[in-house]
């Protein structure tokens, strides 16, 4: 996941513990392996390789690409699942120049989720097209892990409280045996390592999208990773962090992320969802 995960389990014992974290573990490996674009063995590697020809997806790619395909709809073509090939140009690792126009302009062609044939369960990518899901895998790793859990808990019998926390993408099932909501810290974009305000998660979805930990300056000049893909250039004019409270942590992300996509206009997105939100 490229992030710290954690599972906060409320009042169980180390036996309980150990068997739930490694159920916990093994789920988000198994979302990992299936789905991370840095492997060459898995559907997202076959898919990118395809070259035109269409490819059958089993079910559960087939929600995640309907989940990608409802993000693209919604955001007005900015959340865009195809835009991943950009990062060959924008490294945000020690990147000291800009990539040129000409560069940028000969990816471009190959950005593009409209020019996808989807019907499922057959998704036909055009030739140069590579599709990356790291934009919505980690928040459904949150929720499918929780899921999980809570389906475990059951057969056990244990009414125990949890919290799923990968890399700042939380799913909390319900109150903590006390009563008391969960204390979830909002990491300050301005002074990294500090909070910025505590937000109490009783129940539902958290996410929070920023740059304030990925990006790059050149020449006096802020550019953040957030790319809009129908330029290849970084968004510009947006706030620096965009938090979403929803029902499943899938909904929270999807909501943060197309925010910050929106630039300036990222709060009026968000009142536009009717949504609990912290800028």
């Amino acid at each position: 996941m490229a992030s710290t995960c954690q599972v906060l389990l409320d009042d169980v014992n180390a036996a309980q513990a150990d068997s739930l974290t490694a159920l916990a573990y093994a789920e988000a490996k198994r979302i990992e392996v299936k789905y991370s674009r840095f492997r060459d063995d898995n559907i997202i590697a076959r898919l990118n390789r395809a070259k035109g020809r269409g490819v059958t997806l089993d079910g559960e790619t087939v929600t995640l690409i309907n989940l990608a395909d409802l993000c693209f709809q919604l955001s007005g073509g900015l959340f865009d699942i195809s835009s991943g090939v950009l990062g060959k140009l924008w490294h945000f690792k020690q990147q000291i120049q800009l990539p040129s126009d000409a560069e940028i302009n000969a990816l471009l062609p190959n950005i593009g989720w409209q020019q996808a044939q989807w019907q499922a369960p057959l998704l036909t990518l055009p030739a140069g097209m590579q599709i990356d899901l790291g934009g919505i895998g980690k928040e459904y790793a949150v929720d499918k892990v929780a899921q999980l859990l809570e389906n475990e808990m059951r057969l056990q019998q244990i009414g125990s409280a949890f919290l799923v926390n990968f890399g700042g993408d939380i799913y909390a099932n319900k109150l903590r045996r006390n009563g008391a909501a969960w204390q979830v810290a909002i990491e300050d974009p301005q002074h990294l390592g500090a909070s910025k305000l505590m937000v109490s998660l009783a129940q539902g979805g958290l996410a929070s999208s920023g740059d304030s930990q990925r990006f790059i300056e050149v020449d006096g000049q802020r550019y953040s990773h957030i790319l809009n893909p129908k330029t290849g250039y970084p968004i510009a004019g947006g706030p620096a962090q965009v938090t979403v409270y929803a029902q499943n942590c899938v909904q929270a992300g999807m909501l943060a992320t197309i925010a910050l996509l929106q630039g300036e206009f990222a709060e009026d997105f968000l009142k536009a969802q009717d949504c609990r939100y912290w800028l």
